[in-house]
């Protein structure tokens, strides 16, 4: 999960990194373990020790002198591996390097529920200034129409239900400071050293934190990204997605600039809130990348819910007036009487400062950092994952790449991340759930394509009266029969997509949906019940030109 969210195929770095692994040596291997097992056991191998972690720590020292079989000691360092960063994909490369028998430290940031130079948290951006906290707004958000679509069902209420706003952000902070604290464990109990403060690098085996050096075999770098805001007059009364999730005071009118997930989430968890919201966007619609009709219909349902949207507007200036509201000047005109503008436009790789460039790592235009397909970097010694290679920048990808690094490097497995099919959400209201291709991509790599669409009111419409409904589509390849792509928007989307995400991962075809018994009354059933495709798209020969030379016709069925 474009600078913000990348949904497309990944940008893979073109070092030839199977090669370099062939003659890395790993300083633990599943079969060394096996063979020294009773004799790192003993008390006189270790004389007295008082952890787990700590005679594991002596056995992979041991293991990386023994492999020189006579010859020169390789160098010893203070650790196999050294994160920076101590996100969603750090913490997990660091776990399960220590799982695997490796010495490990991380460094991070004090906590702060606003990132900057000297502020983080273990948890990084999606434990606490990104999917956690971004989900409770979402739930909160939320209950203004469930007590709207209540009314049909025979609620009433004494007075109208008010929001209060300091509750939800002290309530919030409070659970990411759990959560914080839960990541600190995880990390303590897996052996893991967690070092707090800046960490830069100063060579290829060497990491600076506030001053101490440490060595390492291996640096990983995840240090992921950091809301951008671009430079303009006014930018400095701008906010971003980090500050929005943590006002003092909720929005009475708020201009949301960009229209990228982040941007359409936060519109709907203001607009539920009961802030008048107003969303511009460079191009005609939201969520570039993401399938046309999709777009197309969660732009229709938002608008449905009272969110005004600007389009082909770009933003010139923000203006301060003297009664502390703001203006928005954009190509088109300007918007007068905003408490609040956010930019929500996209994300930056968070490489500055960090010593890349001086111990040779190569950075990409936007400051990513470029990795092969093992997300091994230009210096063999230092890796990254996650959000800062800007691969595909969603918390479970991170999780993912964090997960096959550390098997490629302390379990002799080399592995590469997985990037196919990989499913996503938007928690826009109503929410996207999809996997696979989109429609415009499963005509680019397939050619033949069928289409099956759904578009209809759920059940729970019919007694609130509410003009909601939910949008759902199946891509099928029909030279194979294979489901390629799956997409839906409306409620649960993101609940019922990652269950058929496995399907779509395991290459079923559209005759085993159409074989499932569907669960019923639920729209997830509407999936396993679409028989009649809405269009059939082929490539057929142009007339006058050879057989390779195609164009795309449809049938509308």
């Amino acid at each position: 999960m474009a600078a913000a969210t990348s949904l497309s195929t990944p940008r893979i770095g073109s070092s030839p990194a199977f090669q370099t692994l062939r003659h890395y040596k790993f300083p633990v291997t599943l079969s060394s373990f096996s063979n020294y097992t009773k004799t790192l056991t003993s008390r006189k191998f270790f004389g007295s020790t008082s952890s787990p972690h700590s005679s594991r720590r002596d056995f992979t020292t041991a293991i990386r002198a023994e492999s020189t079989n006579g010859a020169e000691p390789t160098r010893q360092y203070d650790y196999d591996l050294f994160t920076i960063g101590a996100g969603s994909g750090g913490v997990r490369a660091s776990r399960f390097a220590s799982n695997f028998g490796a010495k490990v430290a991380v460094c991070e940031l004090p906590f702060a529920t606003i990132s900057s130079d000297s502020a983080g948290g273990v948890g990084g951006t999606c434990v606490l200034r990104g999917c956690v906290p971004k989900k409770l707004l979402v739930y909160a958000s939320k209950f203004s129409h469930d007590f709207e679509e209540s009314y049909g069902f025979g609620w009433n209420y004494e007075a109208e239900p008010k929001h209060d706003w300091s509750t939800l952000i002290a309530n919030k902070n409070a659970e990411l400071r759990r959560l914080t604290g839960i990541y600190n464990n995880v990390l303590k109990n897996a052996g893991v050293t967690l070092i707090e403060g800046r960490g830069k690098i100063v060579d290829p085996h060497t990491v600076d934190v506030n001053g101490k050096l440490y060595t390492a075999k291996n640096i990983l770098i995840s240090v992921g990204g950091r809301p951008f805001i671009p430079d303009m007059p006014g930018s400095e009364y701008a906010i971003d997605s980090d500050a929005a999730l943590d006002l003092p005071s909720k929005p009475n009118k708020i201009a949301i600039v960009g229209g990228g997930y982040i941007a359409v989430e936060f519109a709907g968890i203001f607009s539920g809130l009961k802030s008048d919201v107003h969303v511009f966007i460079r191009q005609k619609k939201v969520l570039r990348g993401f399938d046309e009709e999709v777009r197309d219909f969660v732009g229709e349902q938002m608008s449905l819910r009272g969110i005004e949207f600007h389009s082909e507007e770009t933003p010139q200036a923000i203006v301060k007036s003297s009664d502390g509201l703001f203006s928005l000047k954009t190509n088109k005109g300007t918007v007068d009487g905003f408490s609040h503008i956010m930019f929500a436009t996209g994300r930056k790789p968070n490489t500055k400062n960090l010593g890349l460039e001086a111990a040779g790592v190569k950075l990409s235009a936007n400051g990513a950092i470029e990795v092969d397909e093992y997300s091994q970097t230009s210096v063999p010694s230092i890796w990254a994952v996650g959000d800062v290679t800007d691969r595909i920048n969603l918390t479970p990808v991170a999780l993912m790449e964090g997960g096959a690094l550390a098997k490629t490097l302390f379990a002799n497995e080399p592995t590469k991340p997985d990037y196919s099919a990989v499913p996503s959400a938007v928690f826009s209201q109503p929410p996207i759930g999809q996997v696979g291709l989109t429609e415009e991509q499963a005509i680019e790599e397939y050619a033949d394509i069928d289409v099956y669409t759904s578009n209809f009111r759920p059940l729970k419409a019919t007694l609130s009266g509410l003009p909601d409904r939910v949008f759902m589509k199946v891509i099928v390849c029909a030279k194979t029969n294979k489901v390629v792509g799956l997409h839906m928007c409306g409620e649960d989307s993101a609940e019922i997509v990652q269950g058929f995400a496995i399907a779509v991962k395991a290459g079923l075809t559209k005759a085993d949906f159409d074989a499932t018994v569907g669960v019923h009354p639920t729209a997830a059933e509407e999936f396993v019940t679409m028989r009649t495709p809405t269009r059939k798209i082929r490539s057929t020969p142009s007339e006058g030109k050879a057989d390779s030379d195609t164009k795309a016709t449809t049938t509308a069925v």
